[in-house]
């Protein structure tokens, strides 16, 4: 399995009241990592929009380990796997090499109208090939 690794730092906008990141963001620094992943692979957003193939999220899990506060530099590790119509994807967070968080979202490829597809033959050989 091949990793991604997406970097990011904290902005003071992203942290609550008591400065730490807000729990919220986690799911935006995912997409984010996600985006950059598909982005890297060849496969950007907006191209496979433009096919008509949606990859919408329907689960999405965060597990907190240690906060992170504004001006901190953060790493996103990505893991990804397909299997049939779904496509899983496990993150990892790090600040100085240090996990700090972990978390999981599933996507289902879908058509403009979301009704679930198989991922088109090119689309899943650039998956296969990039693990």
């Amino acid at each position: 399995m091949k990793v991604f690794r997406h970097r990011v730092r904290v902005r003071y906008a992203e942290t609550d009241q008591m400065g730490v990141l807000h729990h919220s963001v986690y799911a935006v620094y995912f997409e984010e990592a996600r985006v950059a992943l598909m982005r890297e692979m060849g496969l950007p957003y907006d191209d496979l929009e433009r096919r008509g193939v949606l990859l919408p999220l329907t689960e999405l899990k965060v597990r907190f380990l240690k906060p992170a506060y504004f001006e901190d530099v953060l790493d996103i590790d990505v893991e990804w796997s397909l299997k049939g119509i779904r496509l899983f994807l496990t993150y990892t967070v790090y600040r100085s090499g240090e996990k700090i968080a972990e978390g999981e979202t599933v996507h289902v490829f879908t058509d403009r109208n979301l009704r679930p597809i198989r991922p088109p033959r090119e689309i899943k050989g650039v998956f296969h090939r990039r693990m």
